[in-house]
């Protein structure tokens, strides 16, 4: 049983089909031909990537998708070759081979459930609310979960399962259905960013993209305002706004309209400031990034294992939730495929060894900032020290973009930035920390 029908929740369903005679997935809202934002997934609505590591999992997952997905109208492109800003300069564009699908999330959900509900051992019980996790007298094992239809005169059902997927995302109440059962809740790491986005969609004109997929101008300490803006249909293109600790991308016409102009780089308000804008403004708010530490703790219930934000929440503008869920969907695979029940706690343990990598880019990065709460340990500041130089000598070198952009699609580790070649190509442009490029709005001022 997979309790959740979002990209994990659907991608455990997968790899589940493979071992078990039956899959059944709960979703307390509609999902199966859903190809819109629903109710129960508001971060949808906004600007989403499939990126590189993500994109081959589920190309080998559903072979043909990615195919799929461009005649659907959905772009793909070259991670390398979008228009990147960082400290207000654009990294030197970059033919990686790394594909990139800028499909809107519902869509790409859609595209992937429909090949999962396809699947003959695979159901979908929609419309149900998750009551709780059902456990043995002695409380060493789930065998299910309550659930009941979200229909008036509905009364609470028990669900017998022999796993238990929680894929519920960050809301996922298993640290407290685990204290229920006399268990301890695992320890929570946070990076408080207090992000919020804001998001509008506008019909595509020729001149806007001049080629290129999207246009990122992302935020960093100097220009702590950021967006996304992208192509995401035939016609249509979407424009997320990001801004942290506090400032809010606005949600009237007007003042959103403002907020694009105080970018770094002019290159979004020039392409929107005379669009057609198809919606109105809509915001979402991301307080926090938090990593559930299961792995620590020394007793777990068999029949449970917690996947994709109910393990790890990232900062979605890092883009990494989506891939990191493929990869671990690829190691319940693993686990599988000893021809035994996953046992929960090494399959946690590997699981965690699969955030590391995204967790020690996203919240490092955000500890750059200095008004984000956390801990800064040395190799963090370190890290962000040499990042500053790595991304000033990415607007010089083509070389080094296309190995920054093996990192942030995790094809490659962090350390392989570190690698002789790189450095001494990072430290012939930056030995160095260099000043952050000026705001377009003050290169006019002067």
């Amino acid at each position: 049983m997979v309790l959740g029908g979002s990209m994990a929740g659907i991608l455990a369903a997968r790899v589940l089909a493979e071992s078990y005679r039956e899959v059944v997935v709960v979703d307390r809202d509609t999902v199966l031909g859903v190809s819109s934002p629903r109710k129960g997934a508001p971060h949808t609505r906004h600007a989403h990537g499939l990126h590189a590591r993500g994109q081959l999992i589920l190309e080998e997952l559903f072979p043909g998708l990615t195919e799929e997905l461009a005649a659907a109208g959905v772009p793909t492109g070259d991670l390398g070759e979008m228009r990147w800003y960082f400290n207000a300069r654009r990294l030197r564009p970059a033919r990686t081979g790394l594909t990139s699908v800028t499909a809107p999330r519902p869509v790409l959900e859609h595209h992937v459930r429909t090949r999962v509900a396809a699947l003959p051992n695979v159901t979908f019980k929609e419309r149900h609310d998750i009551l709780g996790l059902i456990a043995t007298p002695s409380r060493d094992r789930i065998i299910g979960a309550l659930v009941q239809a979200r229909a008036e005169g509905s009364v609470p059902e028990s669900l017998e399962a022999d796993l238990v997927v929680d894929a519920t995302g960050r809301g996922s109440r298993t640290p407290a259905w685990l204290e229920e059962f006399g268990y301890e809740r695992p320890v929570e790491e946070r990076v408080k960013v207090g992000l919020a986005y804001t998001t509008r969609h506008y019909r595509i004109r020729p001149e806007m993209f001049h080629g290129v997929q999207s246009i990122n101008p992302v935020a960093s300490p100097a220009h702590p305002r950021g967006a996304f803006f992208g192509q995401v249909g035939r016609d249509v293109c979407i424009l997320s706004l990001t801004g942290i600790l506090g400032d809010y991308p606005p949600t009237e016409p007007e003042a959103f309209m403002e907020f694009v102009r105080s970018l770094p780089v002019p290159d979004v308000y020039e392409a929107v400031r005379d669009a057609e804008a198809l919606d109105e403004p809509v915001s979402f708010r991301f307080p926090a990034s938090v990593r559930r530490r299961y792995e620590r703790l020394t007793r777990f219930p068999d029949g449970l294992v917690v996947m994709g934000d109910a393990a790890c929440s990232f900062n979605p503008v890092y883009g990494q939730g989506m891939s990191v869920a493929a990869i671990e969907a690829v190691m319940l695979r693993q686990h599988l495929r000893r021809g035994v029940e996953p046992r929960p706690r090494p399959f946690l343990a590997d699981i965690a060894r699969v955030i590391d990598t995204p967790w020690e880019i996203s919240a490092g990065g955000d500890l750059d900032f200095p008004g984000v709460e956390g801990r800064r340990t040395l190799k963090v500041r370190m890290g962000n020290a040499y990042m500053a130089r790595l991304q000033y000598a990415a607007t010089k070198d083509a070389k080094v973009t296309d190995g920054f952009m093996r990192v942030a699609g995790l094809i490659d580790p962090p350390q392989a930035l570190m690698r002789p070649p790189m450095l001494l190509r990072v430290l012939r442009h930056a030995v160095l920390r260099p000043e952050p490029g000026r705001s377009w709005l003050s290169r006019d001022a002067n």
